[in-house]
């Protein structure tokens, strides 16, 4: 789902161009997150892509969490990224 590359605004146009809608509120937490960790785009569009196969809508405190989790564990790439949730059992996806 996630492109490796890409803005994190790019990314939400790509989503919402493939039906997900995003709330005021749900944008307020992607950037808080994406500033409070200083994540690189393309941790943060991998957070949203985690967010969304696990919770099945954005949830702005489940985003936040787990960004946190993958940046405080010095993850920085998409692929390990899905590494470190499968290993830990984080999430299901």
């Amino acid at each position: 789902m996630a492109k490796s590359v890409g803005t994190v605004e790019d990314y939400l146009h790509h989503l919402e161009g493939k039906g997900f809608q995003f709330q005021e509120d749900a944008i307020g937490f992607i950037f808080f997150g994406k500033h409070y960790t200083n994540a690189s785009d393309e941790m943060i569009n991998t957070a949203i892509e985690l967010t969304l196969k696990a919770q099945k809508s954005f949830d702005g405190s489940f985003y936040v969490s787990l960004l946190e989790t993958l940046i405080s564990n010095k993850i920085s790439s998409r692929k390990d990224a899905i590494q470190f949730i499968k290993e830990k059992d984080l999430i299901v996806i």
